[in-house]
């Protein structure tokens, strides 16, 4: 009688087990296929990165978690995120392409004012996601509850900034992160 019991309790801890692999097998194929959070918290190459700043004005008025968790919220994973002090020359060398434009000057000023929040998020399309998350460069014309919107006081102090394309994401997230700095 007793191996029948051990056998009765043996069989129904592999069924459970079993069922209870296929249901999170299921979890995790409809959260993977309707772009919410991996159940592993690691996302493959399929998915696009995109580099995020919380600017030097939105983490001084305090602004960094609220804009941590709107990208959260919009199913974006943070593959990577360190709150750094730009240098003049490393925010002259990330912003380069701005050189000969005469807010340049200003613009480098600003970002060296005080720490940023830097942020490789991935997600399909995640470039025009974040953009449109972001909004306009202008929060006087963002659509409401957008990042700028909400957040941002001027074009020159609008609180984030995002990657443009494909290849400008490329350079600005290997620019904060090593491949072996993302998750």
């Amino acid at each position: 009688m007793l191996i029948n019991k051990a056998s009765y309790w043996l069989l129904v801890l592999v069924v459970g087990s079993a069922l209870c692999f296929g249901i999170y097998k299921l979890w995790a194929h409809f959260m993977c296929a309707h772009n919410s959070v991996h159940p592993t918290g690691i996302y493959g190459n399929s998915m696009e990165k995109t580099l995020a700043i919380v600017k030097p004005d939105a983490v001084k008025a305090g602004h960094s978690g609220s804009i941590i968790k709107h990208i959260e919220t919009a199913g974006f994973h943070i593959a990577g995120m360190k709150k750094i002090q730009l240098t003049q020359a490393q925010a002259e060398q990330f912003y380069a392409v701005h050189k000969a434009r005469p807010f340049f000057g200003e613009l480098v000023q600003f970002m060296i004012s005080g720490p940023v929040v830097v942020m490789a998020l991935a997600k399909h399309d995640a470039i025009v996601a974040w953009r449109t998350l972001m909004g306009a460069t202008n929060p006087a014309q963002a659509d409401a509850g957008t990042i700028r919107k909400l957040y941002g006081t001027s074009v020159g102090e609008n609180a984030t900034h995002g990657s443009d394309a494909p290849e400008t994401a490329a350079q600005e997230v290997s620019f904060f992160f090593a491949g072996s700095d993302l998750l």
